[in-house]
């Protein structure tokens, strides 16, 4: 479960990094440590994310989040990058991913499973379309609980 802060924190993070020229991906507040840990993992849109983006997101959130004083005690802000993730979910990434072996699991049964493997056609608004052995396969979005990267390489 996400920390109460997190939304409060993404809306101030969000437009610091537009500014910036980068994309926030999520955060994490993980109170269980001593200090806790602030982790916003950022994205940028236009090449490998690198050491000088964190840099400047740290610098500038920084400094925010101490104007706002949302965090009142002490806590360490951790800036970093996701990197390649299992889970495929921005537009970018489907179009990234296209060709390669992927996974789609529906909350319920579709053609009498709630597991589909094969490589990744393309998204649109309303269908995921994946080819199973050479024969494309919609499967409609609504019904889509998670898509991600097949590690296995099977069809």
């Amino acid at each position: 479960m996400a920390h109460p802060l997190i939304p409060e924190i993404l809306d101030i993070a969000t437009p610091i990094a537009q500014t910036l020229g980068l994309e926030v991906v999520g955060a994490t507040f993980y109170t269980n440590q001593k200090p806790p840990v602030l982790r916003v993992d950022i994205r940028n849109p236009s090449q490998d994310t690198g050491l000088d983006d964190c840099e400047r997101m740290s610098r500038a959130l920084e400094e925010q989040l101490e104007t706002t004083n949302i965090i009142p005690d002490a806590y360490v802000l951790e800036i970093s990058s996701p990197g390649i993730s299992q889970f495929l979910t921005s537009d970018r990434e489907f179009i990234s991913f296209k060709g390669f072996p992927i996974i789609v699991k529906t909350s319920e049964p579709y053609k009498g499973q709630t597991q589909q493997r094969g490589k990744l056609v393309r998204r649109d608004e309303t269908t995921v379309y994946l080819s199973q052995k050479g024969r494309q396969i919609a499967i409609p979005r609504e019904l889509v609980t998670e898509v991600l990267l097949d590690e296995s390489g099977e069809e």
